[in-house]
């Protein structure tokens, strides 16, 4: 009996290491969870052994130390821990599902702005390089650019259907 009361005083007075991946804890008496006991069960065994090795000095009885193997909750609790815990890991799927596809459009959004990127840049390179052969014939003369302008000219009135004529009065 004093071996549990050596025990009980224990979890009465124990302090988990923080775990900031802590699963919503049961919570028995003071403030203890059955998830931080289970964790600890190697320290709890550890006092145990403390503990029962200077019960003669403290009670006048030598007590021997039991090895913990398990912590079970209250029945009364335990549907509600299964409960919890199937809620807890309901919400981390739902949120690392969300986070996976919040992650999938960002990169489909960076890619779609690489192609936009692209296709912009498709576009612009004809305009750059026809400006640059127009600084190279103006550069030769006037009448070069002139009969450039008249070339083009008549190559869209050769491809056109029809063609409407400004008459000047």
């Amino acid at each position: 009996m004093l071996a549990i009361s050596v025990l009980r005083e224990r979890i009465a007075t124990f302090e988990a290491p923080a775990d900031p991946n802590a699963v919503v804890p049961i919570v028995v008496g003071g403030g203890i969870s059955i998830n931080d006991l289970r964790k600890n069960l190697r320290d709890l065994n550890e006092h145990m052994d403390r503990e029962c090795s200077s019960s003669e000095a403290r009670y006048g009885m030598v007590l021997d130390a039991s090895l913990i193997t398990g912590i079970d909750p209250p029945p009364e609790v335990e549907s509600a821990l299964a409960a919890i815990n199937t809620a807890h890991n309901m919400v981390s799927s739902d949120v690392s599902l969300a986070q996976a596809t919040a992650d999938q459009r960002i990169e489909q959004s960076k890619r779609a702005a690489e192609i936009e990127t692209l296709k912009a840049q498709a576009e612009v390179q004809p305009l750059v390089s026809l400006a640059s052969q127009l600084v190279d014939l103006k550069a030769t003369g006037e009448g070069a650019l002139r009969a450039y302008v008249r070339n083009v000219r008549l190559g869209l009135f050769g491809n056109a259907q029809q063609a409407v004529l400004e008459t000047k009065r």
